[in-house]
């Protein structure tokens, strides 16, 4: 398995994506139309690219982080194990 997302919760006020990306894997380039919050599952690192940008973010299960709207940017997993974190996309 490369990458998997699942829609959990899609409605007029949030929407909430759990993401499983195996070593390597990424979600492909995107952007977000709402603020949101990260919610990582399991500890693992992150690469996150942003146009010529790089930079790593080792997260730890269970610590959450907030994100604003209109960035694109792609993330991959930067680590040997799965990562799978959920995504909760604040609509209203």
């Amino acid at each position: 398995m490369l990458e998997e997302t699942d829609r959990q919760v899609d409605n007029a006020r949030t929407r909430v994506t759990r993401h499983r990306l195996a070593p390597g894997a990424h979600t492909g380039l995107h952007r977000h139309e709402h603020d949101y919050v990260v919610v990582p599952v399991t500890a693992g690192r992150m690469r996150i690219v942003e146009g010529s940008k790089e930079s790593l973010a080792d997260l730890a299960s269970g610590v959450a982080y907030f994100r604003h709207a209109g960035v694109e940017h792609d993330v991959f997993n930067g680590g040997d194990r799965e990562l799978i974190f959920v995504e909760v996309e604040l609509i209203s």
